[in-house]
């Protein structure tokens, strides 16, 4: 489905990425691990359209978006969950959400993708129209990856999804995402610094390390490796 190759990107004078190869294939969850200042968010910041490579290519089902403009590439199925959340404090979760589908037409459809990301999460339905501001951490966590299904994205790019927030809201914000990977198959690209719950979810996985991809191998035997353990897994 994503197919990043020998990407390389700057900020000004700083060099973010150094050829940075990985693929997503379809319905697959994948993790990205490393530490802060690795190239985790510059990763998912070039697929999205909002750092423009220097070199490389990124090709999404088949197509060159490198050189796409941000908005086109939501157009094409990629939402982007950014750390942080993001989100517009004063509008209301509702008109949140609705500016999750501003490249859709199809007003129907709008509303009943609507209902059904309250579903995924139902706190979201009873605060429609409480300003995004309003929530908890985990309730503007919940509106961030709910406002990035609305675009009805193929693959789902998810900004350390966990910052900041308890481990039970934690872990009903990861069962959600593995059940719109499982029932709607919709692929996810995964930073995260917790990898233990990263390689839970995931089936492969990449290291990063100054701008560099390292490692990359199914989550299973990341798990076992020496060096994951010791430097992400912490035991």
């Amino acid at each position: 489905m994503l197919s990043v190759r020998d990407v390389h990107a700057s900020y000004g004078p700083v060099a973010a990425l150094q050829g940075v190869t990985l693929d997503v294939a379809d319905g697959a969850i994948v993790a990205v691990l490393g530490a802060n200042g690795a190239g985790k968010t510059s990763t998912l910041r070039l697929i999205s359209g909002i750092v423009r490579p220097s070199r490389g290519t990124v090709e999404f089902m088949g197509r060159r978006i490198d050189r796409r403009s941000p908005e086109r590439i939501v157009g094409l199925g990629i939402s982007h969950v950014p750390e942080g959340r993001q989100l517009f404090t004063e509008l209301t979760v509702q008109e949140n959400l609705r500016l999750g589908a501003y490249t859709r037409t199809d007003r129907n459809g709008v509303k009943r993708d609507m209902d059904r990301v309250c579903e995924y999460f139902p706190i979201l339905a009873q605060r429609r129209g409480q300003p995004a501001g309003a929530l908890s951490g985990g309730e503007q966590q919940m509106l961030a990856v709910a406002r990035g299904l609305m675009s009805q994205p193929r693959l789902l790019l998810l900004d350390e999804p966990s910052l900041g927030l308890a481990p039970l809201v934690v872990r009903e914000i990861f069962r959600i995402v593995q059940v719109v990977n499982q029932e709607e198959h919709v692929s996810v690209l995964l930073v995260e610094q917790n990898a233990n719950l990263a390689l839970a979810i995931a089936s492969f996985g990449y290291v990063i390390e100054t701008g560099r991809i390292v490692l990359g191998a199914p989550s299973n035997e990341l798990r076992e490796d020496e060096t994951v353990r010791r430097s992400y897994l912490g035991y």
